[in-house]
């Protein structure tokens, strides 16, 4: 399946039903983190910076509640949050859609019925947070911001629509003449190929700054005589 540049972070204490989410979910193309407990979500959260969060009410420790308030008021983030719960009645429903939620799905459930939910809030939500995420790197265009785990990178406007413009098309080999379509729409001769040369080895310098390990090094590959390739895998 074709990676669709959204990333997932499931917070369900039940090994079973995270896997099963898991599976589906990246059968459909997301990038997944799972966590146990709402402490190891909340440390995702913070350092994945997902596109989406499905989360359990009934966790060990801290509730799921809990873990909805802080990420929209302590985190101010208005991520989209769909609550996957054995909570069935009416009140429960209405306090988890109060609290932030932007959707409700009880237990037992269709792991396909949830993929599909998934895939419709993010719609219904684009406008208001849209991003794209790979592997931990996050773009977000309505901020022109990116971050590596949680990381910011201090991106110039130039490199963060290069950086974007990969990231829209993953896996997908980009001319150098499309990438200074997109820098430069009404670029004339003056403008030159090595100007794109410039703009990615910079950008590359920058994703590596951010990764102690060089773990980043990877997601922008040379295709020789061609252009580039976004490796989002």
């Amino acid at each position: 399946m074709k990676p669709i540049g959204k990333s997932v972070l499931i917070v369900e204490d039940d090994r079973q039903i995270r896997h099963l989410v898991k599976l589906y979910l990246e059968k459909a193309g997301y990038d997944v983190q799972e966590a146990a407990d709402e402490e190891e979500g909340l440390q995702l959260f913070e350092s994945h910076d997902p596109c989406f969060v499905i989360l359990d009410l009934m966790l060990p420790g801290l509730s799921g509640e809990e873990l909805c308030r802080t990420i929209r008021s302590d985190c101010r983030s208005d991520i989209p949050i769909l609550i996957l719960t054995g909570k069935a009645e009416e009140k429960d429903r209405i306090r988890g859609l109060q609290m932030g939620a932007d959707d409700y799905v009880t237990k037992p459930f269709s792991p396909a019925e949830l993929v599909a939910r998934v895939g419709t809030v993010l719609r219904r939500t684009s406008e208001r947070c849209g991003k794209i995420s790979f592997r931990g790197l996050t773009a977000k265009l309505h901020r022109r911001e990116a971050k590596y785990k949680g990381k910011l990178l201090p991106l110039t406007l130039h490199e963060f629509h290069l950086l974007y413009y990969f990231m829209k098309h993953p896996n997908q080999i980009v001319t150098r003449e499309q990438i200074l379509s997109e820098l430069y729409p009404n670029h004339t001769k003056l403008v030159i190929e090595r100007t794109v040369d410039v703009h990615v080895s910079k950008l590359r310098e920058k994703l590596v700054d951010a990764a102690p390990n060089a773990e980043t090094a990877d997601f922008i590959e040379t295709i020789r005589g061609m252009g580039y390739r976004f490796v989002s895998y």
